[in-house]
């Protein structure tokens, strides 16, 4: 009986989760796209690219977490995470198709990124 309780917690820990992630991947596509309107010279053709890079975005920052440990995040983690977000926001359109900005635009981009996520609650990162 033990088991089949500790089964049920598993499957509700993983579909948690799930939800988790999926939520996150929202709230970074909102944020992604107040920023890419508020932005000059970033673009965003389509509701797509703006998944796929939400995606993208997603999948940069947890790379750099897990080799750095430091968070691509313009506010609270101090210049390095800002220069970071940057980056992250600047080199996503190699991967994303209809998603363009220049380096001008990523620096805007990064401080307009971290004012949305700043006041978007959960715990969003870039």
């Amino acid at each position: 009986m033990s088991d089949n309780n500790q089964t049920t917690t598993n499957s509700n820990t993983g579909t948690s989760t799930a939800w988790q992630i999926i939520g996150r991947l929202i709230a970074a596509a909102v944020v992604l796209a107040i920023t890419a309107f508020f932005t000059p010279g970033f673009e965003i053709s389509n509701f797509w690219s703006l998944a796929i890079a939400a995606v993208v975005l997603t999948v940069i920052d947890y790379l750099i977490v897990k080799f750095t440990g430091l968070h691509a995040s313009p506010f609270g983690k101090g210049f390095v995470g800002f220069v970071l977000s940057v980056i992250v926001l600047y080199v996503t359109q190699y991967f994303v198709a209809g998603y363009t900005i220049s380096w001008m635009a990523a620096i805007i981009g990064a401080i307009i990124y971290g004012i949305v996520d700043y006041f978007i609650p959960g715990e969003q990162q870039m």
